[in-house]
Parts: structure tokens; C-alpha cells; sequence
């Protein structure tokens, strides 16, 4: 009966074993290993110390099943130090490893000294090896070690279970399983009975319980299930070299990638084929700049077809063993779907932006021209101007040209666009005046000239309505500026305001000299036309008084194509 309990035993730990090889990862606890490996020997042990036939053949399977005795509470500690996440100094497992062989060495030494047996006894009762023994000082020793080895375990895993929230609370409450039960067998008692020990039941059940801690622990591993994924994983390919650039090795994507790499040995250098040189360049500007890691390798198709290239994104990072740096690792990941998806999207905005902007051309086109038809049906009303607000816009264009020229001034592009553009509108306040004084053919008298007055603060009245819901709020404050203000003079005698100096807008600045230089060179109601020369002595007089000296160099340079153009309307 015994000895088939302990026969069982030693099955039930083979297979444990066995399963534990079947789902064997290499990123298991070495620990552990030497947990599964080692319960099977000491049953193997009972086994064989119940089956002697002998003393000499007694002593041996006790030494052997006193190897788990000695060195599984190490290990057992170890495994739940590691899995609670708690840091050892290496000197501390080093000096605990050495005090388990220091005891085993002791278990060694029967029949050869009394310090773990002091004497003992063989007889077969039944069938069964019986060995009676009285022990030695070290077998006290060996009951203390264990002790020690439990209390540790225990204070690590209760220390786990307040302290270390990222250490999973199954795997705490799985981990008291076997530190009882390793204990069990020593503090229950030896012996069930004068011929059964509970001793490898514990340690079956012990195994038992690490192989699903075994289980589960990958899961909970992010580093090896990540790892682990990218490498199953067919489109991901690695290549790595150590310090010195030298080729250590890489996976049957890379090297469909970089078909060279099948003829490069080993821990050797790489050669300098086109693709071998791209990745010495990757390698290297990591070094310069560990930044400057990410790259675009393109591997062209069989078929020669460019839309059939697969396109990767090559990353370039350290490669360590441990906490130390090796070497370098590439990572090659297909990137080919997601930048064939960025180019169709990238062509259907471009389309989408030649659309809109065409578009948005008409809209603007239609929305000058309402704004250009608008003045001129104003112009209209008035017979003293005809054709006013088309050369006073092209004074405009010129005068800013030559402004942008000089560059004293520093005009932005949608500044001077929007000021040509909204030229036309200076005068649309006259709308709101009356065509008795509007239709006037001749001068007008005090009163009248009053009324035409506010022609200016009601152009910009006017432009704001039109333009009050437009997004385009740098030309409506232009726009407003310009009528409101063109007719303000530069020592603060103008109206409607009196504004003086750079008080009054630039804009307005520029619109007054186009206005006043249309207004002399242009046949009214009033007068006949002044030549350019009478026109340029009084635009020149009035620098300083009615207009900006500021602008009297771009006016002077100007003068030219001002007379050009003039000079082509007569004709």
C-alpha cells in the first residue's frame, strides 16, 4: 500500500512534468524549472527508499529525496520573490543557495559522520524497506532553514498583496497554496502513520498548483505577450547586429526583405550591396542622433509594377541582454496599406482643394463684380465723374506696386490685394445723396457741399451692411476705412473726422492721393482737365499738408505710369 501511494506519487509528478515541457516557454521563471525538475527526483526517492531492499541502498534514496528537502524550499522562495516582483541582491540568493547545499552536503554525510543522523537502522516489514533513524544537530539545522525560507515567502507575499498592485492578486492567492503546503509536511507531522510521510503529496500538490501558476503567468507577462505576438506576426521583420555593426541574426521576413542577408555569415560585417548600405546608414545615424530612428525602406515587386513596392517603416532601437545594451535591433513593419490609403486620401483633398478653390474663385469673382457694379450704377447718378472709380482703382494698383517696390512700408500681400480691391467702393456712399446735389453741373454752394460731405461716413455705413456677414473681415475693415476716410487730410483738415497724421489709415492715405490725382488730371462739370505737370505741383504742394510724405517717393515713382495710363485713355 505505501509503496504504491508513493509509486502514484512519482507518476502524478512525471506527468505534471511532462505537461509543464509541453507548455514550456523560455520566458518561464528558471525557478520554476527547477521546481518541476526537482519534485519528481524526491519522489523518485520515496519511491526507491521504500522498495530497498538494504541499508546502503536505504541511505542513497533518502539522499536523494532529501535533495527536494534541501534545495525546493530555495527555489519555492525564489520563484515567489520573482513573481511578487520584489528585487534580491545577487550576493543574498548567492549566500541562501550556498546555506541549502551547506545542509544537503550534511544529508551527504550519512554513514560517514553523525552530524545529520546520529545512528540508524534498516529492516523490510512486509514487504516494505523500513530505515529508523535518530538525527543530528544538522537536521535541526535543516528543520530551521526551512522555517526561514517559509517566513520569507510568507512576508513577501503579504507584503505583495498591500504594496504591489501591479503583481496580480491570483497569482498572490495561488502562490500561499504551495508555501503551505511545503510546510505541511514538516508542522502537520512526518508520518500520517510509522510507514506514510505527507511529505511528496506535498510536493505533488505543490507542482501542481505551479504549472497553473505557470499558465496564467504569460498572460499577465505584457513584455513576452507583446514580444510574443509581433513575432507571430508575418509581416514584421527584425535584424540585429551588435555593437560593432556585425550581423548576429534575423527572421524570415527580413530576410525576404534583404535577400543579401542569406549569404551573410553570422558575426560577421555586412557587405556594401545597395540595400546592405541602407541598413549601415540606419544604423548609423541611430547612433549620431537616437532620435533620428525611424526610416522608409521600399521593397520593390517581382513584377515590376511600382504600385505592387510594399513600403516599411524601419525602426532602429537598442538591443539588450538584460539591462545591458548589445547592439541594434531594425524592425521592419509593412506600412504599404496605411500610405497607399494617406496618397488616395492626399489625392481626393488635392482634387477636393482645386474644387473648393475654383469654387471659391467664382464665389469671389461673383461677389468683386456685385461690388464693382454696385459702385458703377452709384457712378452713374453722378455726370461730373464718369468713370472714376475704374482709373482710381488702377491709381491704387499703381501707387501700392511702387510701395511694395521700396519697401519702406511693410505691406503684406492680402493688405495690398485687399486695398485694390476695395478701391471701387470709396465713393459708394454716395447713394445716400440727393441728385439734386449729386446731378449738380456746376459748383456747389456751401450748403450743398455739406450734404456731399457725407457721402464719406456713409460709404462705410453702407460697406459694413453689405459686408456684415462675410469671413473676410481684413477686407471689410479696409474696405470701411477706405470710404470712410479718403478724404481726410494729413494735418487733421479733412473730413469727416479730422483726422490727423498716421491717425488716418494707411489705406485711406493711399486711396486719397489716387482720388485727388484722378480728380486733377480728369475733365468735371466744374473745370477742364489739369496737365501732368499743374496735376504733379499740386499733388507735391500738398505732401505733408493733404497727403502722407511718407508715400511721396512711391509717388514720385509712380508719376510715370500714372501719366502712361492716363495718356492711354485719351487716345
Amino acid at each position: 500500500m505505501v509503496i504504491i501511494f508513493y509509486s502514484i506519487l512519482f507518476l502524478i509528478s512525471l506527468v505534471c512534468a511532462t505537461i509543464y515541457i509541453y507548455m514550456w516557454h523560455r520566458h518561464f521563471d528558471v525557478n520554476m524549472n527547477m521546481i518541476i525538475t526537482l519534485i519528481p527526483i524526491s519522489c523518485l526517492g520515496y519511491v526507491l527508499a521504500y522498495t530497498s531492499t538494504d541499508i546502503e541502498r536505504a541511505v542513497i534514496s533518502v539522499q536523494i529525496s532529501y535533495i527536494g528537502g534541501c534545495f525546493l524550499q530555495f527555489f519555492i522562495t525564489n520563484c515567489i520573490l520573482n513573481l511578487c516582483k520584489i528585487e534580491v541582491r545577487k550576493w543574498i540568493k548567492v549566500m541562501m543557495f550556498t546555506v541549502s547545499t551547506l545542509s544537503y552536503l550534511s544529508v551527504l554525510s550519512i554513514g560517514y559522520a553523525d552530524i545529520f543522523y546520529k545512528d540508524y537502522s534498516f529492516e523490510v516489514v512486509d514487504g516494505v524497506g523500513i530505515l529508523t533513524r535518530h538525527y543530528g544537530f544538522m537536521h535541526t539545522v535543516f528543520y530551521i532553514i526551512i522555517y526561514l525560507y517559509a517566513i520569507i515567502g510568507v512576508a513577501a507575499i503579504v507584503y505583495s498583496w498591500f504594496k504591489k498592485k501591479q503583481v496580480p492578486r491570483t497569482i498572490i492567492y495561488m502562490l500561499i497554496i504551495p508555501e503551505l503546503l511545503s510546510m505541511g509536511g514538516y508542522l502537520i507531522g512526518k508520518k500520517l502513520t510509522m510507514n506514510l510521510e505527507i511529505t511528496p503529496l506535498c510536493y505533488v500538490l505543490s507542482e501542481i498548483v505551479f504549472i497553473s501558476i505557470a499558465y496564467r503567468i504569460n498572460l499577465y507577462n505584457v513584455g513576452d505577450t507583446v514580444i510574443d505576438s509581433m513575432l507571430q506576426d508575418r509581416d514584421i521583420g527584425y535584424i540585429s547586429f551588435n555593437l560593432k555593426n556585425n550581423y548576429l541574426g534575423s527572421n524570415e521576413v527580413a530576410r525576404e526583405l534583404v535577400p543579401e542577408l542569406n549569404d551573410v555569415a553570422v558575426d560577421s560585417m555586412i557587405g556594401y550591396k545597395p540595400t546592405e548600405r541602407k541598413l549601415r546608414h540606419y544604423i548609423e545615424s541611430f547612433k549620431n542622433d537616437p532620435k533620428d530612428n525611424t526610416f522608409v525602406f521600399t521593397a520593390k515587386s517581382k513584377t515590376g509594377n511600382p504600385d505592387d513596392d510594399k513600403i516599411y517603416n524601419v525602426n532602429v532601437n537598442n538591443l539588450y541582454l538584460g539591462n545591458r545594451q548589445r547592439g541594434y535591433i531594425l524592425t521592419f513593419t509593412d506600412d504599404t496599406a496605411n500610405r497607399k490609403y494617406i496618397r488616395l486620401i492626399d489625392d481626393y483633398n488635392e482634387k477636393l482643394q482645386e474644387e473648393v478653390e475654383e469654387k471659391t474663385k467664382h464665389i469671389v469673382d461673383m461677389h468683386d463684380n456685385l461690388i464693382m457694379s454696385l459702385a458703377m450704377m452709384v457712378e452713374s447718378r453722378d455726370n461730373s465723374t464718369g468713370g472714376h472709380i475704374m482709373r482710381t482703382s488702377e491709381g491704387v494698383r499703381i501707387l501700392i506696386d511702387e510701395i511694395k517696390k521700396q519697401g519702406s512700408l511693410s505691406l503684406s500681400p492680402e493688405f495690398c490685394e485687399n486695398v485694390i480691391k476695395a478701391a471701387p467702393m470709396h465713393d459708394l456712399g454716395k447713394i445716400a445723396v440727393d441728385d439734386a446735389v449729386l446731378r449738380k453741373p456746376g459748383r456747389f454752394t456751401d450748403e450743398e457741399y455739406e450734404k456731399m460731405k457725407k457721402h464719406a461716413e456713409e460709404g462705410a455705413r453702407v460697406i459694413h451692411k453689405i459686408l456684415e456677414n462675410t469671413d473676410d473681415t481684413s477686407f471689410k475693415a479696409i474696405a470701411e476705412n477706405v470710404a470712410h476716410y479718403h478724404h481726410e487730410r494729413f494735418d487733421g483738415s479733412g473730413y469727416p473726422e479730422k483726422l490727423k497724421g498716421d491717425n488716418i489709415p494707411l489705406e485711406a492715405r493711399i486711396m486719397a492721393i489716387a482720388d485727388v490725382y484722378d480728380a486733377l488730371v480728369s475733365k468735371r462739370v466744374y473745370k477742364e482737365a489739369f496737365d501732368f505737370e499743374k496735376a504733379n505741383t499740386i499733388i507735391m504742394e500738398g505732401m505733408g499738408t493733404q497727403f502722407d510724405p511718407k508715400l511721396q517717393a512711391a509717388y514720385e515713382k509712380a508719376r510715370p505710369k500714372l501719366e502712361k495710363y492716363y495718356k492711354g485713355l485719351n487716345n
